[in-house]
């Protein structure tokens, strides 16, 4: 493949709202109205800034507590972790294991996989864009599942009114891995995966 095989290289670009292809120097849209461009602007910087956003987030929402639970007058604090340990020791296995993935593995695995893709936009110029391209998508997928303990926690408060005897808050771990979960998602929403096609354009330019 070369250049001239792209949409970028004839001067097109794709509308993001409506998908019709656009003569890139338009800048908007004739069928929308939205804003075009070849690449999203500053791609990789603002990603990088919200997965660093995220990451810091996701120290809190892991050690402080997710729900405090008061019951005639006696407090109970429960993290995600601690949630899954209780769990487990009851006998839930599969709850507790539902729980774990959603809160801790999914979230550290999009983490890893956006720095990944951030990092090979500038150190893999010759291979792999297939393979981080279905990365890219299922982490852009993924993400929004995390949300299970936050819902969770949102139906309890909203439901559990037992006559004052028992009450449920969210915890401030509730807010930052609310925070974790949508950073991450506009992360992937402002990484352009088109960079690294671009990539493999310069590199067929330079063997030409």
């Amino acid at each position: 493949m070369t250049t001239a095989d792209t949409a970028a290289s004839r001067g097109l670009a794709v509308c993001h709202t409506c998908c019709k292809l656009v003569p890139a120097a338009e800048h908007e849209c004739p069928r929308c109205g939205s804003a075009v461009h070849l690449r999203t602007t500053n791609s990789l910087q603002r990603t990088l800034s919200l997965l660093i956003t995220a990451s810091i987030l996701f120290i809190p929402a892991n050690v402080y507590p997710i729900m405090i639970t008061e019951a005639l007058g006696t407090e109970d604090i429960s993290t995600i972790i601690g949630g899954v340990v209780l769990l487990i020791k009851l006998g839930s296995i599969p709850v507790a294991l539902v729980i774990f993935i959603a809160s801790v593995i999914v979230p550290l695995a999009k983490l890893a996989a956006m720095y990944y893709l951030v990092w090979s936009v500038s150190n893999l110029p010759h291979r792999g864009h297939r393979p981080r391209t279905k990365l890219y998508l299922a982490a852009e997928f993924i993400g929004k599942w995390s949300m299970i303990d936050v819902f969770v926690v949102a139906i309890l408060v909203a439901l559990v009114h037992l006559g004052g005897l028992i009450v449920i808050q969210p915890g401030i771990a509730a807010y930052s891995f609310a925070g974790v979960v949508l950073i991450t998602m506009v992360a992937a929403e402002n990484f352009d995966p088109r960079l690294m096609w671009d990539q493999l354009d310069k590199n067929n330019d330079s063997e030409t």
